[in-house]
């Protein structure tokens, strides 16, 4: 049997080092064991579980990662993290996954209207306010009656405010996104 040499480009090399600098973890360090995949709560809908994530960036298929569904799929619960037993920072590489994809434009319009209203609500309201970002949401997708019908069901059950609730410090919160984009402006 022939060697097989897999050689990732020096882009695929220089971002796979730039994403474990933002999540200040190593991929090298994963061995497969495949404990964050059998704890996460949420690889059932992956197309990618968090071990193949991880696997794609060891390859320097750093494109394949930034596309997949998956990064956009994890609940960022620290499971994967915590049940990792060589310390990889799972649950930080997908969330420097997500940032990389969003700056360069590779995401899925509905999850990029998602993270939009969920980003915005939690800057107006200091939390997420669920009744607010479906309606954020679905006026951005232009289905502004989507799941429309669970809302009474919803309400009446509890579980589906109509006002936001008031928070201490939300001016605080507001005024760190304002930071944000501020430095965000300095470095583009």
């Amino acid at each position: 049997m022939g060697k097989v040499v897999l050689s990732a480009s020096r882009e695929a090399q220089d971002l796979v080092k730039a994403i474990e600098a933002a999540s200040g973890t190593r991929t090298s360090l994963c061995y497969q064991c495949g404990k964050c995949t059998a704890g996460c709560p949420v690889n059932f809908a992956m197309d990618y579980p968090p071990r193949q994530i991880i696997r794609l960036l060891q390859l320097g298929l750093v494109e394949e990662a930034l596309q997949a569904k998956s990064i956009w799929v994890c609940a960022s619960c620290d499971t994967c993290t915590a049940r990792c037993p060589r310390g990889v920072d799972i649950a930080s590489i997908m969330d420097a996954l997500r940032r990389e994809a969003l700056g360069r434009g590779r995401v899925f319009r509905d999850v990029s209207a998602f993270n939009q209203s969920f980003l915005n609500g939690v800057k107006r309201f200091g939390r997420v306010h669920e009744a607010s970002m479906v309606v954020e949401y679905n006026t951005r997708n232009m289905k502004l009656l989507k799941n429309a019908e669970q809302g009474p069901l919803m309400l009446s059950k509890g579980k589906l405010n109509i006002l936001p609730e008031p928070i201490k410090g939300r001016k605080e919160v507001s005024r760190i996104f304002d930071k944000v984009k501020e430095m965000e402006g300095d470095h583009q």
